[in-house]
Order: C-alpha cells, then structure tokens, then sequence
C-alpha cells in the first residue's frame, strides 16, 4: 500500500502540476487538498497545454479518479468553465471527477470583499489574486460559510445566501467599496449551476478511506507551497489554507497512518509571487535571467514572479515541517548559462548567524543571506532523461543541494514534457512513487 503526498517546498510556482501529472498512472486516485482556483498547475503533453486551478493533475490520466477534497474552496462557474475547457480538447472529467460534500462554495462577494480587504487605505497588500480565496476561508472558520452540500439543498441554501449576502452588502457599504451586484440573479444562477455538479458530489472521505481499504492507492496533491502555509509560512504573506503535508489529513478526511511518504518539489532555484520577504531574491540582471529562461508567469495571474538563488535553510525548515521522504528538482535546465551558482548556505542577521528560520515577516526581512558560490556547468541539460548524461557539475551542484537540505533529490526535470526527467534508481522517491 503506498499512498503518497506531493506539495511544494518553496513559495509555490514549483512544478508540482507536471511531476503529478507525471507519476499518477501509478496510482488509483489523486486528491487535492486544499487552496482554491487561485493556484494554477500546468501540464504539457505533446503540443498541449492544459491549466488546472481546481482539478486535480491526476484527470489528465485516463481511467484515474480524481477527488477535490473537503479542504477546498470552490467557486462553481469557475470549476464548471474548467471541466468544460477539458472535455473540448478530449480529456474525460464526467464519471471521474469526485467533489467533496463538504468543500465550501465561493461566492462574487467574496471577490468583492478581497479587492476591499486590498484595497483599503493603510492595509499592507499581501498580493493575493483577488479571487476571494481568502474570504472564503474566513467565512469557513467563522462558521458562516456555505459548504457544496448546503448548496444542493435548494430551500435551506436560499435562506442562508440571502442572511449571508445581506450582511455582506452592509459590511461593503460600511468601508466605502461597494459594487452593485445581483444577488438574487446570483443565487439563482448557482442554483443552476448546483444541479449541474450534483452528480458528481459525494462524501470523498468515505470514498477515499474505502478505496485504502480495497488496496487501492492515493496520492495526494497540494497547492501553492509550504511557505505559504497559513501556520507555517511567511504570516500574513500567505495563503488562507494548509499547504503543508498535515493540510493533507485534514482536507480530504484520511488519517496520517495511512500515508506511507511525502514528496517536496522545489526549484533548482527559487520563485515567489506577491508581496512579502524573499531573502534571497536577485534583484540584478541574474534575476531577470532566471526569469527570462524559466518563463516565469504567473500560470492563472499572468504576474511576472520574483526569481532568486536557492535558499537551503528554506529548505530545511520546510524538509522539517514536512518530513520530505525525497525531493523533486524541477527546472535545472534553467541554470545552464550560468558561470556560477549562489546557493544561500545560512541566515545573519547584523553579526549573529541565525540557525532557524525566524517566525514574523519582519525578522525574515532582515535576513542577510551567506551564499556559497557552486560552478556551473555551462552545458545543455534540457530534456535528459537519464541521470549519467547529466553534466558532472550539474550533478555536483544536486549532490551540494543533498548536503545543505539533508533530503535525497530523486528525481529532476529538465523540461516541461513528461519524457524530460528523471528518476535516480534506488532512491525513495522511485520506490515511493514508482512502486
């Protein structure tokens, strides 16, 4: 029995859509967690691209289930306008996609609240997509939110929307930002459009927890990245949700005993979106290098991310979090121009080194970063397949990743297609995820 976690290590952005995409034909179901369509996974398969905010990568697969787990919120137009988007270019989601009952609905007015909640004069901007992800999750934790099943009880999800609604027209008009908005047209039209996902929601964790029983195999998928997590990351720089490996058990309603690995994937470098401390962001023309070669946009947003050298005690903190099993390095081709490679060894802050990473945004932000340089390999690594055909150096600087995190790196991608990475025999990540 494997059942298996895959989540970014870093800030997200980190390619985990590809490596599960990936290693799913391994699998009998894969089941995201948690986040909403604010996180874009992108997968190419031959000359298609596919952007998945909300489906599991898993659908890609034929004959793979699929589950949206309880931990997520979910604007329906948005989910339906991606099952659509799938079907037109060939990719079976009706019969295979299961949504959890209990996965809270995200409504117009929490778009309308979030651009308030930015836009408001004195508020530091967190830099979120402003989808409503946040507010969402507020209305979740306030115990005022609407989960799928509330919504496919049409009689009871009338008179909850309308109290709701009403107090959130009130709130809006309070601060000054209001946008004038339908709300009866809106209830009715996510009435409709509840018929429409009807057959598709079930109780996923009974789903889930029955097919572990049966010998069947799960792997579960993360959004964003840990350093985003609403505990664990760069606080209030982060999402609203549990993106580290325990948001796992609580967003799909499967006990940690029965997950046998967890799987980090980080960049040969390191990205982040939005505001919030980067200590090792490079803001000089390397930045901008690594930006150009890795095409680093935003999937969902289009936003141009922010590009730095990779920080190994990010990783560590992240590795203790998670209890990563192995690591999957993604875009190593990226750093093949490169004469040298920074890689950010420890934190100092004024003359003191700091061991751990510090908890508030403001003694992040004074971090001064202790780099080491590595020699890069100025060779092509695009599209290798094989770990021997890797360039000495390019395996140099992986085995000083290995020893600065104290994770295995088990598998790299040197490119967006499937056929373009690979897997290091005799490691845990293959016999994690390999089977």
């Amino acid at each position: 029995m494997r059942n298996v976690i895959i989540l970014g290590s870093q800030w997200g952005d980190e390619g985990k859509g590809k490596i599960v995409d990936l290693f799913s034909e391994n699998f009998d179901i894969v089941a995201r967690y948690q986040g909403g369509h604010n996180a874009g996974h992108t997968v190419f398969i031959g000359d298609k691209k596919f952007v998945l905010k909300l489906i599991p990568s898993g659908i890609l697969r034929p004959g793979k289930k699929a589950v949206i787990g309880n931990g997520l919120v979910i604007d329906p137009a948005a989910l339906l306008a991606e099952i659509d988007t799938l079907e037109s270019a060939g990719v079976q989601v009706t019969g295979n996609l299961y949504i959890s009952s209990r996965a809270h609905v995200l409504f117009p007015a929490h778009r309308m609240l979030e651009k308030m909640s930015e836009g408001r004069p004195g508020r530091v901007s967190i830099g979120t997509t402003s989808r409503g992800i946040g507010p969402c999750y507020e209305d979740k934790t306030g115990r005022r939110g609407t989960r799928i099943a509330d919504l496919l009880d049409t009689e009871f999800f009338r008179a909850q929307y309308d109290s709701v609604m009403e107090e959130k027209a009130t709130l809006a008009k309070a601060f000054g930002i209001y946008e004038e908005m339908d709300w009866r047209g809106i209830r009715d039209e996510y009435e409709a459009l509840a018929e429409r996902i009807r057959p598709m929601v079930c109780d996923t964790a009974l789903l889930l927890n029955q097919a572990i029983r049966d010998g069947q195999t799960v792997l579960f998928e993360g959004a964003q990245g840990t350093m985003l997590d609403v505990d664990h990351g760069t606080y209030p720089f982060v999402t609203s949700s549990s993106a580290s490996a325990g948001g796992a058990c609580t967003g799909t309603g499967v006990s940690p005993t029965r997950i046998q690995g967890v799987i980090g994937v980080s960049k040969a470098y390191i990205t982040r979106v939005g505001s919030g401390p980067f200590p090792t962001e490079a803001l000089d023309g390397a930045g901008e290098q690594i930006r150009r070669r890795g095409s680093e946009f935003g999937a969902v947003t289009g936003r141009p991310r922010r590009c730095g050298w990779f920080d190994a005690p990010l990783l560590r903190y992240t590795a203790g979090i998670n209890g990563f099993d192995s690591l999957v390095v993604t875009k190593l081709d990226v750093l093949d121009e490169f004469d040298n490679i920074p890689v950010c060894i420890g934190y100092r802050c004024g003359q003191q080194e700091v061991a751990e990473m510090p908890p508030t945004v403001r003694q992040v932000a004074q971090i001064e970063p202790m780099y080491e340089c590595v020699p890069g390999w100025r060779a092509s690594t695009f599209g290798i397949s094989s770990y021997d055909e890797l360039p000495a150096r390019a395996k140099d600087y992986l085995a000083f990743l290995e020893s600065r995190t104290g994770v295995e790196v088990g598998c790299i991608s040197t490119g967006p297609e499937r056929n373009q990475t690979i897997v290091r025999a005799g490691s845990r990540f293959q016999k994690l995820v390999c089977g």
